[in-house]
């Protein structure tokens, strides 16, 4: 039987068709903040442009926070709060913003990623967010159809970057990611951007708590044939396996269903090549750039 943890919020899954959630620029919580930030402000006695000032942001800038058109990122709300003597009213709520940032089908996810102990993840369509460049990412989100707004893929530009942070934790997370040979040939972007997620990749490749493995396409078998997944072992122990598939995501919790999506990533990752015959494969790619 397929379930959610019990404490994960319900996606909705419209939101890349057009249809806002609740916590969307536009509305509930981005909203809310920035209707609290506006009251603190003007009890402070400031327009936009001095408080702009205070803060390092353009009052332009500052109208789309109050006016809930654009999602603070946490170094705003952090100076907002100490330059509006709030006394952390707004740092309290710097979580549910961020949560704002991401698609609705993936905000679960995010979170349980962020502190996830180990995370194992198959790519058979795009290099995984984890290990794309800024640029990679816009040229991705620029494609989606229906097409995205400008601001929209900027917000999700900086939401992906900011995910990479895991990459820099400490203790670091053990992490593994078995990279199907057509995602490291696709250009998408142009062969600019391509060779630079491909270096990219190296060079997270060397880090002590990571393992990519690229599944060659010649294999005549591959366990992987049902699609892509993620893998996230919790403090405790417990795993949860994340599917997403068209703006569609469903968290896996049941640990039958879990266990055998397991086994399968390990099949995965022994059919693939292994880490080192992998650095080696992608930097045979680079030279063919």
């Amino acid at each position: 039987m397929t379930t959610r943890d019990e404490a994960d919020a319900q996606a909705d899954p419209d939101a890349d068709a057009g249809q806002r959630p609740e916590d969307e620029p536009g509305s509930g919580v981005v909203m809310a903040f920035g209707r609290q930030l506006k009251l603190l402000r003007v009890r402070a006695g400031l327009d936009r442009t001095e408080f702009g000032k205070r803060v390092g942001y353009a009052a332009q800038s500052v109208a789309s926070f109050e006016q809930g058109r654009r999602i603070p990122q946490p170094r705003f709300i952090d100076r907002a709060d100490d330059v509006l003597d709030a006394g952390g009213v707004l740092k309290a709520l710097k979580e549910e913003v961020a949560r704002a940032q991401y698609p609705a089908f993936f905000r679960d996810a995010a979170r349980l990623e962020a502190k996830a102990l180990e995370l194992f993840l198959y790519a058979v369509s795009a290099v995984p967010g984890l290990l794309q460049t800024e640029e990679y990412t816009r040229a991705l989100l620029a494609m989606r159809r229906p097409l995205l707004d400008e601001d929209t893929i900027e917000q999700r530009v900086a939401a992906r970057l900011a995910r990479q942070e895991i990459l820099n934790r400490w203790p670091a997370p053990l992490m593994s990611f078995v990279v199907e040979e057509a995602v490291l040939r696709r250009p998408f972007g142009g062969n600019d951007v391509l060779r630079a997620v491909l270096e990219r990749i190296l060079r997270t490749g060397h880090k002590r708590n990571v393992e990519i493995q690229v599944m060659p396409t010649d294999r005549e078998d591959n366990a992987g044939v049902d699609g892509p997944f993620t893998l996230i072992t919790r403090k405790g122990g417990d795993q949860i396996a994340y599917l997403e598939v068209q703006g569609r995501s469903i968290l896996l919790t049941d640990r039958n269903e879990v266990r055998s999506v397991a086994a399968r990533y390990g099949i995965i990752r022994s059919q693939a090549l292994t880490p080192r015959e992998s650095m080696g494969f992608v930097e045979k790619l680079l030279g063919e750039l």
